[in-house]
């Protein structure tokens, strides 16, 4: 019919002038004219009633999304999906291709119901059930584009603690760019293009391999082994170590030297002390499944998506991954400095947030300014138990002047009265160490020294207040002004010496992501696994499985 309407309404005449040159019965000619332009106007009424009903059911099906129902309206309800033309056919082609690939992302591939959307393609019939199905595909589109590049949950729904702002992109943008692109290099450019994203998906393929062919063996059935050991236990532990790569085939039965360097990479891979002794904190990883590490490798991949940022995330930028303890400085995807880090305590509301910022600025010889929570949490109670209780710290009043502790009577106060801020002067033994580093937040989170080194030497670093402590503040303060110093070490330390406090301006501000991986990579070397001290990548794992994420073995 439509091939047939275009005949009418571009050449109505052609036949008509033919038949009046060749000298015909002009009032016979003039009856099939009338006849002809009769189908034609009835051709080009129901071509018109085709497009109104379309129009009409898109109008309808896209009513309850105001973004999808604006483009259409924008486009004159043209359709992206379910015309005849190549357009559409490559653009519903690329879809569903993509839609397959959903499961190798880590995404709940049912919520984009493919297999529905194909059925809703097979039972069109007529321009309304064509336009609804427009709709659909559309709508999964969206949703699954949307999932694919900044990630299928919301962080802060499933952990308040997860303060992250999701980078969404404009939904309008993603159907224009579809409309004008190519629809497989628009695909392709959805989910991060970050090479942790890419080893990440390696990764995760790798384990469902090792899944479907029964993961790692048995389990080694003893709480704790050392060197020097021997028998069965022994030899489920090497089995192990060589399923998972550390150690090459062996037929020993005791505990020797080649074993004890296999559970010291293990270690090293999985931020446990590598002393070589299977302990037990080690023997738990150790005994960890496949299952296990393939949930925190999804879950990773979630987190990635998270941080797809449009603009990257900096040429130079600090990644503290609080999972792993540490605090680094990457500078075009190479790691530049890397320091270990204690970070808030696994309590109340001590546990550090998760969050991006931009650090402006340093503070040498700090003053800490005691947060209000802390002051009347914990310091006002000492005091009201012993007015000198904290002696080191100072007392201030509304108008900057330090008050004499002799004079007030601690005891009227409490958390919602007292009047006093704390402080604490520059010195040594500044609970912020000699050097601060700002991000300014309103979490009042930042990076800082401190004179408690000890902790730095244990194996869980998580005992702060919820702001991020540094081993080596000096050295990460010479890799920043680095940047805008000739020689920042000598520069860092003639600030310091003169004991007063200074800030120090970045002259380029550097990007600061406080993040959580309990799996992450390495350009070179194993896959890097962490302990979920928080419990937040569980909360996520099940977010994402009550989604329609499953785990899954795929035959080698």
């Amino acid at each position: 019919m439509s091939s047939l309407y275009y005949e009418c309404a571009n050449n109505p005449l052609g036949d008509l002038r033919m038949m009046l040159a060749i000298g015909g019965n002009k009032r016979r000619i003039w009856t099939f004219f009338i006849l002809v332009a009769g189908l034609c106007l009835a051709l080009a009424d129901m071509a018109r009633a085709e497009v109104t009903a379309f129009k009409q059911a898109v109008a309808e099906a896209a009513a309850d999304d105001r973004e999808l129902a604006a483009f259409y309206q924008s486009n004159d309800y043209v359709g992206l999906w379910t015309g005849a033309g190549a357009g559409d056919a490559a653009r519903r082609k690329a879809l569903f291709e993509a839609l397959q690939a959903a499961d190798a992302h880590g995404l709940p591939a049912e919520r984009y119901g493919a297999d529905a959307l194909m059925e809703v393609l097979q039972q069109v019939r007529g321009p309304r059930s064509r336009g609804f199905a427009e709709v659909a595909m559309s709508k999964a589109f969206l949703r699954f584009a949307q999932d694919l590049q900044t990630g299928a949950l919301v962080p802060g729904r499933v952990d308040s603690e997860i303060k992250r702002e999701v980078p969404r992109r404009d939904r309008i943008g993603y159907l224009v760019s579809l409309r004008d692109g190519a629809p497989r290099a628009l695909f392709r450019s959805l989910p991060p293009r970050t090479n942790e994203y890419a080893r990440l998906m390696k990764e995760k393929m790798r384990l469902e391999r090792l899944l479907a062919q029964g993961g790692w063996g048995e389990r080694v059935p003893a709480g704790s082994l050392k060197p020097g050991a021997t028998g069965s236990a022994v030899v489920a532990l090497r089995n192990r170590m060589i399923a998972m790569g550390y150690a090459d085939r062996s037929a020993t039965r005791a505990y020797d030297g080649a074993l004890q360097i296999a559970v010291q990479k293990f270690q090293s891979a999985h931020g446990l002390e590598p002393d070589g002794v299977a302990g037990e904190g080690t023997m738990t990883e150790i005994n960890r499944p496949v299952e296990d590490r393939l949930k925190s490798v999804i879950v990773a991949m979630e987190r990635e998506r998270w941080l797809n940022l449009p603009e990257g995330r900096g040429d130079r930028h600090i990644l503290v991954n609080l999972a792993d303890f540490s605090a680094r400085i990457i500078d075009n995807d190479h790691e530049t400095f890397r320091t270990r880090a204690v970070v808030g305590k696994n309590q109340g509301d001590r546990r550090s947030p998760e969050f991006s910022d931009v650090m402006e600025h340093m503070v040498i010889n700090p003053t800490w300014h005691v947060p209000r929570s802390i002051a009347v949490k914990e310091y006002l109670p000492m005091m009201k138990r012993n007015r000198n209780a904290v002696g080191h710290l100072k007392l201030v009043d509304s108008r900057g002047r330090v008050v004499n502790r002799s004079r007030i009577n601690f005891g009227a106060y409490n958390a919602r009265n007292f009047p006093f801020a704390i402080k604490q002067p520059p010195s040594k033994r500044n609970a912020l160490g000699l050097v601060k580093f700002m991000f300014p937040n309103k979490y009042n989170i930042y990076l800082h020294d401190t004179p408690a080194k000890n902790l730095f030497e244990r194996e869980v670093r998580a005992y702060s207040h919820g702001c991020i402590r540094l081993h080596q503040p000096f050295e990460f303060a010479y890799t920043l002004l680095a940047k805008q110093e000739d020689d920042p070490k000598a520069f860092f330390h003639a600030k310091l010496d003169t004991g007063r406090e200074t800030k120090v301006d970045l002259e380029k501000q550097v990007p600061v992501h406080i993040m959580y991986r309990t799996a992450y990579t390495h350009a070179k070397g194993p896959m890097q696994y962490r302990r979920d001290v928080y419990g937040r990548d569980a909360r996520i794992w099940s977010a994402l499985e009550q989604a329609g994420v499953s785990l899954r073995a795929v035959q080698g």
